[in-house]
């Protein structure tokens, strides 16, 4: 048995993606099951975890459901204590909890003036007063957190304090907004970090935009690292005869520095060609 997460959009849904995090970040198997936000999907899924009204929501390989992002921290912790999803030193963890906690319950005028979007990044969104108090709340706050503990992620190693502020570091990415160096430092370590890219590789082919989130605001490039070049070709024939992430026979197949490799379906394959850098069982190919 492993845990189950039901998940919104992953190009949109900033609680679904620190729900992921909990469990890729931190090597804890389990099988997603997306819904379309702004349908049906999503409460008819949740049908299946009561009491669950919203995404995320965890189900225990023993059955317990758990929504909210907090909750399924906690319990995730408590049910894999190596894990490292709180530190171990009393320090680093208070502080980690400190912050987490204000993730959970603050920042209202960022949330809802940039909504996440990572299928985008503006070059200017002009944010107003609310939103640059919610940006400096951030500065202070990260500021302090690192005093504590000198390290590039707010609690030393990478903790739930950071799955929690990664869908901020989106905005600030996807918004172009105004931060100070070491914030923004701490932001494209976000960008890099190899969960983050593999969700982010995900959201650009798991379904259509969403009308909600379109903002007619200049466009840039996407900030972090940028993906090698592939695209996707027809027929089967490629280097490897099954799906590196699945085993199964190749349906599928994207092209590479002129070498061709298959996958399984058109989501395997579209992944990879959004970020391969991000799917080390792809990687293992050595595409080169």
């Amino acid at each position: 048995m492993t845990y189950d997460l039901v998940i919104g959009d992953r190009a949109y849904s900033s609680w679904s993606l620190r729900g992921w995090l909990l469990f890729d970040a931190f090597g804890i198997p389990v099988k997603t099951h997306l819904a379309r936000l702004y349908s049906d999907a999503l409460p008819n899924m949740l049908r299946d975890y009561p009491p669950a009204k919203t995404a995320p929501t965890m189900r225990t390989p023993d059955g317990v459901v758990v929504p909210e992002t907090i909750a399924i921290a906690e319990e995730l912790a408590s049910r894999h204590p190596q894990a490292g999803i709180w530190p171990q030193e009393p320090k680093a963890r208070a502080v980690a909890r400190v912050l987490a906690a204000e993730m959970h319950a603050g920042f209202g005028a960022l949330r809802s003036h940039c909504p996440m979007n990572l299928r985008v990044s503006y070059t200017d969104c002009a944010p107003g007063e609310a939103v640059l108090a919610d940006l400096a709340r951030l500065e202070t706050i990260w500021a302090w957190a690192k005093a504590q503990t000198g390290a590039v992620w707010l609690a030393g190693d990478y903790s739930a304090a950071d799955a929690f502020f990664a869908p901020i570091a989106a905005r600030i990415a996807g918004y172009n907004l105004p931060v100070s160096a070491p914030a923004m430092d701490y932001v494209q370590a976000h960008l890099a970090h190899p969960s983050f890219r593999r969700w982010r590789a995900m959201a650009q082919v798991d379904g259509a935009d969403q009308d909600f989130y379109r903002r007619d605001w200049p466009q840039r490039p996407w900030p972090g690292p940028q993906a090698l070049a592939a695209r996707a070709v027809s027929g089967t024939q490629a280097e490897n005869t099954a799906c590196p992430y699945s085993g199964q026979s190749v349906t599928h197949v994207l092209e590479m520095n002129g070498r061709r490799f298959g996958f399984c379906n058109a989501f395997c394959r579209d992944k990879t060609m959004a970020d391969p850098e991000a799917w080390p069982a792809f990687m293992v190919l050595k595409p080169s």
